[in-house]
């Protein structure tokens, strides 16, 4: 056989199997764009009776602003007291998995945290809403010791329903999955680059502050956001903590006068909606989209201006 026509026939299979693969690639992404613009279309047209009707007949009679503006401001708040308090606990469970346990139980506790990031979310707000009432003292202590802070002020509620009982539930929900993503990118610090610190003399805390932490700063971004959006599209375990909402706008996380979340508010009056009551709660879920959106934008650019750091360097 002749050498030259068989690496000939050689090249030709490969840039075969590239033209296929690059056709794959191209219509997965052309797919992910028409799955958005299908979305956005979607919910504009179940949203465009509201966005024309009358402020008086929207649902709440105050227009879709005095509606909906309250919701978009309890979505952000239960989810950013979620990332702050599940960010920090991530990145400390990714290091002891990565860094401090023995090979074993790494292992088992890097299984565990996989398993619990299954875990459905109806049974986080289930025991979210059991231990309520149990976490009214702890709401007290903060209201009579941090009263000052705006957030602690106010009556405590009895039934311990409170903003923080949401977040709280939502960062044990979303801290499974950040961890998993921080051990990742953690477990990918260049060995080099930290054999390197601790022969100039760094312990193993100042060689964590000095390669792993800044080599993992886009994928502890990256687990954040992620976090975040399950945080934000959260619907069963808020709906069950916070059956009912006071409305309007309020920083005091500890009282009955708690602003509802958007994914809540529409599992729980969209069943029994029709005509223009729906299609505000479509609006509603328009302007959670947006938000959404806004956010992984905003995350994508905080991650491409950490680009530049990689392990060769």
């Amino acid at each position: 056989m002749d050498p030259k026509s068989t690496a000939s026939g050689l090249r030709s299979g490969r840039r075969y199997g590239d033209s296929i693969f690059s056709a794959l690639s191209v219509s997965a992404g052309v797919v992910i764009l028409l799955v958005l613009v299908g979305v956005t279309f979607f919910l504009l047209f179940g949203a465009k009776d509201a966005l024309l009707a009358d402020s008086s007949e929207v649902r709440g009679g105050n227009g879709l602003v005095a509606y909906v503006g309250p919701l978009i401001f309890g979505t952000l708040l239960s989810s950013i007291i979620a990332l702050i308090i599940a960010v920090p606990l991530s990145i400390g469970i990714a290091l002891f998995i990565s860094h401090y346990a023995p090979r074993r139980l790494a292992a088992g506790l890097g299984y565990v945290v996989d398993l619990l990031a299954a875990v459905p979310s109806i049974i986080f707000g289930l025991w979210g809403m059991q231990i309520a009432q149990s976490a009214v003292p702890s709401f007290e202590f903060l209201n009579e010791y941090l009263g000052w802070i705006p957030l602690f002020s106010g009556s405590v509620t009895t039934t311990g329903r409170t903003m923080l009982m949401i977040g709280i539930v939502l960062a044990i929900m979303i801290l499974p999955i950040m961890t998993a993503v921080n051990r990742e990118v953690f477990l990918q610090t260049p060995r080099l680059h930290e054999e390197a610190s601790l022969a100039l003399g760094a312990t193993r805390s100042e060689m964590i502050r000095q390669t792993v932490l800044p080599f993992g700063q886009s994928g502890i971004v990256s687990g954040a956001m992620l976090g975040l959006g399950r945080a934000l599209g959260e619907t069963m375990a808020v709906a069950i903590i916070l059956s009912a909402s006071g409305g309007g706008y309020s920083w005091e996380l500890l009282t009955s006068n708690t602003p509802g979340t958007i994914a809540g508010d529409i599992a729980l009056n969209f069943p029994e909606s029709f005509g223009i009551e729906r299609s505000t709660l479509f609006v509603s879920g328009l302007a959670l989209f947006v938000v959404t959106f806004l956010v992984n934008m905003f995350a994508r650019w905080i991650v491409s201006r950490r680009s530049e750091f990689s392990g060769a360097n």
